[in-house]
């Protein structure tokens, strides 16, 4: 097992210096789903949820979200973010809003907290807009897919 960056020699919690870095083209993509009750993914679908447009309004959040991570997670390095990406797509078959996140930038650091942030606001989101007819939803399965750029190379996930 590789050797925990955010504590130092003495244990204590600290950010990684990352100023020695090169900057390199850094992506990462993240997924996640909320599950449901049929009844609440066809409201979803036929767009009858008096909040709004819960997939538009989740996707927006997820973008949001992103450019919040290091404002949610202590030790996140605030990043300028040139792309992020969250599509949200129903999956009737498992009665689930599958979400992905793609973050994206030039940078000395990795944006997989971003796109992870981006999935979880997202379906907290499509929690929030249709909690009031399904309190069986539930979030799950959210994780890293893809990360590409700086020393550590590519991870794809199996």
């Amino acid at each position: 097992m590789s050797k925990l960056t955010h504590f130092d020699e003495s244990g204590n919690a600290r950010m990684v210096d990352v100023s020695e870095k090169d900057a390199t083209e850094r992506v990462a993509t993240a997924k996640g789903s909320v599950y449901m009750a049929p009844e609440t993914l066809a409201l979803i679908r036929d767009r009858g949820v008096k909040k709004g447009d819960v997939l538009t309004v989740a996707q927006l959040a997820g973008i949001m979200g992103a450019k919040r991570a290091p404002d949610l997670i202590p030790l996140c390095h605030p990043l300028a973010l040139t792309s992020v990406k969250v599509e949200l797509q129903l999956d009737a078959a498992r009665n689930a809003v599958d979400i992905t996140a793609t973050c994206k930038l030039v940078g000395k650091t990795g944006v997989e907290m971003e796109a992870l942030t981006a999935v979880s606001v997202a379906a907290l989101t499509v929690y929030d807009m249709v909690k009031a007819a399904d309190k069986t939803m539930r979030i799950g399965d959210i994780r890293l897919v893809h990360k590409s750029g700086g020393k550590s190379g590519i991870y794809e996930a199996k």
